[in-house]
């Protein structure tokens, strides 16, 4: 039983670890995010996004770049600017960037990876746009995007985006929006965050280093990886991700736990592609488009997110880039000590009370509209919140069992 506890504390201590490391970058990356989705309008994305040429291509992975993390966020504006008229090739590569390019996600892999990593994401990004793109050529799906067209429904346009970003930017109308956005952010993600944060410390407490050694084969070897193993790892990495309800920025501190384990790169920036690959995105692309493109969407970004991850293995290794398996150990750091974190943690929970305040009390006489896509909400959401409502009791308890053994 005190084995248990002493696992138990050191879970919670890792989780809260987890997330103090990686509270600013959240916070400025969905300052930044918010700021964008207020004074960048959607109605001029579209306009740019009507065919599969290279400047719709291009402009496409720019206004995913700019956008939000959120995977099921994501997911919503996709299908928005898909339904009203965007091309299937330039909304997938929208939602590739929105999920892969975004800048919060490279300074929460910052945090807790090498820079490799952060170089691979960004590079395998746009890899996987570019492999997606040859694949959507060479399979020539236009039936499958017909019909997908026919089963989303339009719901007209949103005539209010166009006031210019210059009256936005100079209005407390404009940063109050800003404010409130920042908030639906949180909104999007605590649940993800939540349930990944947890279940990294409860794996990195519990989860035996035999685990790793079986479900990746040759984790446990300190040279490197043959060709087979580095294979094995960049296909069960997703296999491993589609069975868990994590996103994007939850599963960074649960990719950098598999990494220290001795998961090969490969396998790693595998399980970082793996956010659009899970069982709630497939079902949520099913009730957008049907499942013959559902499933269409999975097949392609699995086949693309194993090449991508394999060029970038072999990639790095030549040019000399392949990071030590044993530079990173983030569960035995100290976590709250007193350094440049802790300061700028600071900071933005002064930033985060006074967008409160702005968001929630401050009344302005007029109102600028918000317009985030949201997903549908259905029972695998319901199921995440309670997960994530689990989770908090479980952080909760493991914090009084702490303070008990304090006091």
């Amino acid at each position: 039983m005190d084995t248990f506890l002493e696992q138990y504390t050191e879970a919670v201590r890792t989780t809260a670890g987890f997330f103090w490391m990686a509270f600013w970058a959240f916070s400025l990356g969905y300052l930044i995010s918010s700021m964008i989705q207020v004074f960048v309008t959607r109605s001029r994305m579209r306009r740019y996004m009507g065919d599969a040429g290279g400047k719709s291509m291009s402009l496409a992975v720019f206004f995913g770049f700019i956008s939000s993390s959120c995977s099921f966020a994501a997911l919503a504006t996709t299908k928005s600017l898909f339904k009203k008229g965007a091309g299937f090739l330039p909304s997938l590569a929208f939602l590739l960037a929105s999920t892969n390019l975004v800048i919060e996600l490279g300074i929460i892999i910052s945090i807790f990876l090498a820079w490799q990593f952060v170089v691979g994401e960004y590079i395998g990004g746009v890899l996987l746009i570019l492999c997606s793109w040859l694949l959507v050529r060479l399979s020539q799906p236009e039936k499958l995007i017909e019909q997908a067209r026919e089963h989303v429904q339009d719901d007209g346009d949103d005539a209010s985006e166009d006031q210019d970003w210059k009256d936005k930017i100079t209005s407390l109308a404009g940063w109050q929006a800003v404010a409130r956005n920042y908030f639906m952010e949180w909104k999007m993600v605590w649940k993800d965050v939540a349930f990944g944060f947890t279940i990294a410390g409860v794996i990195a407490a519990f989860v035996p280093d035999a685990f790793y050694e079986t479900l990746f084969i040759g984790s446990s070897q300190s040279g490197e990886a043959g060709f087979a193993a580095v294979l094995e790892h960049t296909v069960v990495g997703p296999v491993a991700a589609f069975c868990t309800f994590i996103g994007s920025m939850g599963n960074v501190p649960l990719a950098a736990l598999l990494y220290s384990k001795g998961v090969s790169f490969a396998g790693i920036m595998a399980f970082l592609f793996s956010d659009l690959v899970v069982f709630p995105v497939l079902r949520i692309n099913a009730k957008y488009y049907g499942w013959k493109m559902s499933l269409y969407i999975l097949g392609l970004l699995f086949v693309s997110l194993v090449v991508t991850s394999l060029i970038l293995h072999y990639g790095f290794k030549w040019a000399g880039f392949l990071p030590e398996l044993s530079g990173i150990d983030i569960v035995s750091q100290d976590h709250f000590k007193l350094n440049y974190t802790f300061y700028i943690n600071l900071g933005f929970v002064l930033v985060n009370a006074l967008f409160a305040w702005l968001a929630f009390y401050k009344k302005v006489p007029e109102e600028i509209p918000l317009h985030r896509e949201m997903a549908d909400k259905g029972k695998l959401e319901a199921v995440l919140k309670y997960l994530a409502i689990g989770a908090m009791i479980w952080l909760a308890v493991g914090g009084v069992l702490q303070l008990v053994e304090l006091f």
